[in-house]
């Protein structure tokens, strides 16, 4: 025959039983098999594949797999064209399975020769369905060992957060496998059908967390994480060299707005692609200063201006931004990294009345997993005075396309389909009444404890806290560190963060943070050898599910 053949073969396991058919009752052991059958002939005759069962027989002792395909020879007519219906049969030995396929062929076909395949039966391991603790047993151990950290530990992290049941199950899910490249409707990959429902219901629910319009406000929720999200929107709707604007990273401010060495040495990649300028905090108080912030802002003229940060625990005057942004004609932009939770359950301030464009990781008070997410405005502009940016129509916003195109194909490859699908999940959890209800027991944690530490004589970084976060001071201990610098003081010295966010999973009274604080106190305090087999009992304050849940 002049013409050549293809064939794909496409197999799915199905876990259902086969009762009231002519063949035998299988259950749990059988696989569908797509054959998709490619002519190159001029033959204009049509070819129609149904969906075929194997059906897998008790295990056989062979010792390679081979897979033999081959259909039922027809006669041709003088066109060369197979006529009639016949049967097209696979035989298949399956990781020491024999297999036999049938399927109706329902119209012409031409024959093709048989096809066989031989492969190592030790490759089956790698192709099974082995537990983690079969597969990898170095892997699991290690993992368990932090599963017991979580459990044992009290978490005061303010940037980690523990993550429901459901949001773990959609990361550990076949999700994964799929490739997505492309934005919802108009992925590069076919099969993405179900993705893109993801997707649409992902950025769906995350306008509805925050009660925005969809026809005011944009989201993209394929960041890897915020850092990425924010680097998207400066890459978008900037040109190289041109200026941005945020909180100095020693003042609580995050090195993804921009941050230089003391040294001159530029180390993020804002700093390094655009010019970027600092503002600071009162290095009395602890608070922004909002009057120097408009000095700097009208005589930097920065492109973009930031709001938010990693370690403020105040809250942002979003007003004041907005009048100081308008002066020079900046885009505002708020980075609610930590407040995100905060924001949705309206226990803070929200910027989205005032700023043009929000961004948030998804892992932190929204209790989400580790990944980023961009808010944009569109539509038509309101009238503001000041200047005016010249980003395309004056009239309306075009974020969308620029901050769209910036994070795919400029920046990022397909989007993790099982953190979208996590995030979904997170994201309907924002909208029930006992999210809020957490996020006001948060507030309270956070305030119980900087009222435990100030009456220990601590030193808190503007004597106190708005949201889930407090700034420790601990110099007074004689202790002198990197981490964060304290406002005002050249010498550097250790600023310590602590978050309500975690402990108020596993806490709901207040009183529990007396005996936390208690504890960090005498551990800071007294001798290495002392504090370190020290330890105090919250049992009565943590309930058992958690427990029940770190163990399992």
């Amino acid at each position: 025959m002049d013409s050549q053949a293809g064939l794909s073969l496409g197999l799915n396991a199905s876990m259902q039983s086969s009762t009231g058919s002519s063949t035998a009752s299988h259950s749990d052991n059988s696989l569908s098999l797509n054959l998709n059958y490619r002519s190159n002939s001029k033959s204009t005759a049509s070819h129609s594949h149904g969906l075929a069962w194997c059906l897998i027989p008790e295990k056989q002792p062979e010792n390679n797999v081979v897979v033999v395909v081959k259909k039922r020879e027809h006669e041709e007519d003088e066109d060369g064209v197979v006529d009639g219906e016949g049967e097209g049969e696979t035989t298949i030995n399956f990781m020491g399975r024999t297999v036999c396929v049938k399927r109706k062929i329902e119209e012409c076909q031409q024959s093709f020769p048989v096809k066989r395949v031989a492969v190592d039966s030790k490759l089956s391991v790698s192709w099974g369905n082995q537990p983690l603790s079969v597969a990898d047993p170095e892997i699991h151990r290690i993992m368990e060992k932090e599963k017991l950290r979580q459990f044992k530990g009290i978490e005061l992290i303010a940037s980690e957060n523990f993550v429901c049941r459901a949001v773990m199950e959609a990361l550990g899910s076949h999700l994964t496998n799929k490739y997505s490249e492309g934005m919802p409707g108009a992925k590069y990959y076919t099969g993405n059908q179900y993705i893109d429902q993801l997707e649409f219901l992902c950025c769906e629910r995350a306008l509805n967390a925050f009660g925005l319009d969809s026809n005011n406000w944009g989201v993209n929720v394929q960041p890897y994480s915020c850092t990425s999200a924010n680097f998207a929107v400066y890459t978008g709707l900037l040109n190289p060299g041109d200026r941005i604007m945020g909180l100095d990273s020693a003042s609580g401010g995050h090195p993804s707005h921009g941050y230089y060495t003391p040294g001159g040495k530029k180390v993020s990649a804002a700093s390094i692609f655009f010019e970027t300028l600092s503002y600071k905090v009162n290095p009395l108080t602890g608070y922004i200063d909002y009057d120097k912030l408009e000095e700097k802002v009208v005589d930097y003229r920065p492109k973009i201006l930031i709001c938010g940060g990693s370690s403020y625990p105040r809250e942002w005057d979003y007003v004041r931004f907005r009048k100081i942004a308008d002066k020079c004609g900046a885009i505002l932009m708020c980075d609610m990294a930590h407040i995100g939770g905060l924001v949705a359950a309206k226990e803070v301030a929200s910027p989205f009345e005032y700023c043009d464009i929000v961004t948030s990781t998804t892992h932190k008070s929204l209790r989400g997993p580790r990944g980023g997410i961009i808010f944009y405005r569109k539509g038509p502009k309101p009238r503001r005075q000041g200047f005016v940016l010249n980003h395309g129509d004056d009239s309306t916003y075009d974020f969308e396309e620029k901050i769209n195109f910036a994070l795919y194909p400029s920046l990022q490859g397909g989007p993790h389909n099982n953190h979208i699908a996590a995030l979904a999940i997170a994201l309907k959890q924002v909208s029930t009444p006992e999210y809020k209800a957490y996020m006001q027991q948060v507030k309270r944690n956070a305030q119980a404890l900087a009222i435990a530490l100030l009456r220990r004589k601590c030193r808190l970084v503007t004597d106190g806290t708005d949201n889930h976060l407090l700034l420790w001071d601990i110099t007074a201990l004689g202790l002198i560190g990197v981490l964060y610098g304290c406002p005002g003081n050249s010498r550097f010295p250790m600023i310590v963060p602590l978050g309500s966010l975690t402990v108020s999973v596993t806490s709901h009274l207040d009183l529990a943070n007396l005996y936390v604080a208690s504890h960090v106190c005498f551990t800071l305090e007294s001798p290495f050898s002392k504090a370190k087999n020290s330890s105090v009992s919250l049992a009565p304050f943590f309930p058992i599910q958690l427990c029940r849940l770190l163990r399992e």
